[in-house]
């Protein structure tokens, strides 16, 4: 089968824990043909959907991990399967993409995550659709909404709608004196909505990434542990990852979610937890496969591919 990656610059990805990568080298190595393009390749002529590929060989070499086969315009239902793996920020040309992947869709291409669901799940406020394994949560634009929050809780953790890997999380105290300062800043003075959660003082144990394929909980979660002095566990933060089993409420939490994201044509998930509560639903591009197969020798980037062999045969 010919699949079709569409992921950032090649030579800004890090293979050493790429997971989009490992599933190109899980690709290959069941006989199947890579491709990679770039978001910003995407155009739509007379209603077709096509876009720059490059036809790639992967090796295990991290330090050199493509070779570049040619590239040439190819329309996306060309290939049998187009993997949306752009890293966040979800921004205005994100959403102009899953458009232009929606239109794409319709002529036979088959997108995944779908680009709908992409859209429609905002990593960060998707959760509110779950409240029974969410900490307590608010999403707000002005700022007295969240200093009430504040007030009301004492101890909160504050984040943008659309980052990624750690960036502009603070942790919030009722006696902060910096509290006004960082909530102009995250909500642009009132210009932006921001997520406010009860701080958990269970990511001491770690943020759980659990992942979630075609509606399969995978067994083990990547608890990304902060570092001393540090409130992130983000990796691109400085955290630590180490491979765990689940327990039983992120087993309980992430079986209750795989049928009802995967019937929304969501692949590949990557739930956050918390101290066992749901604090993030991740769909653009999940990761920390390559260090729980690192670390356990479950290969959930084959599964991926495995997973998506079955769907299209």
């Amino acid at each position: 089968m010919r699949f079709a990656f569409i992921v950032d610059p090649l030579d800004k990805l890090k293979a050493y824990k790429d997971s989009s990568i490992a599933m190109m080298r899980a690709a290959q190595a069941l006989g199947h043909e890579i491709f990679a393009m770039q978001r910003e390749s995407l155009l739509v002529r007379d209603g077709v959907v096509s876009a720059m590929a490059t036809a790639l060989r992967v090796t295990p070499d991290d330090g050199h991990w493509h070779v570049p086969l040619g590239s040439e315009h190819h329309r996306l239902d060309a290939f049998d399967a187009v993997l949306m793996r752009q890293d966040p920020p979800f921004d205005a040309e994100y959403v102009a993409a899953t458009w232009i992947l929606e239109r794409a869709v319709t002529q036979g291409a088959r997108v995944f995550n779908d680009p709908r669901a992409i859209r429609d799940h905002s990593e960060k406020v998707s959760i509110a659709e779950f409240p029974q394994f969410t900490p307590t949560t608010l999403v707000a634009r002005h700022a007295d909404d969240i200093n009430a929050f504040i007030d009301e809780l004492g101890d909160v953790i504050l984040k943008p709608l659309d980052g990624m890997g750690g960036a502009g999380i603070f942790r919030v105290r009722r006696d902060e004196p910096n509290r006004n300062a960082i909530i102009e800043t995250l909500g642009g003075f009132g210009t932006r909505s921001i997520m406010a959660q009860r701080y958990l003082p269970q990511i001491a144990e770690g943020d759980k990434r659990v992942l979630i394929v075609g509606g399969e909980v995978m067994p083990y979660s990547l608890a990304r542990i902060p570092k001393p002095g540090e409130t992130r566990g983000n990796l691109a933060a400085g955290g630590t990852g180490v491979a765990m089993p689940l327990t039983a409420r992120e087993q309980e939490i992430a079986e209750y979610l795989a049928p009802i994201l995967w019937a929304r044509g969501l692949l590949i998930v990557g739930l956050d937890m918390i101290g066992g509560q749901l604090t993030e639903i991740n769909v653009t591009s999940p990761t920390c496969m390559v260090e729980i197969a690192q670390q356990t020798g479950l290969n959930i980037a084959q599964r991926v591919i495995e997973k998506l062999a079955a769907i299209l045969r």
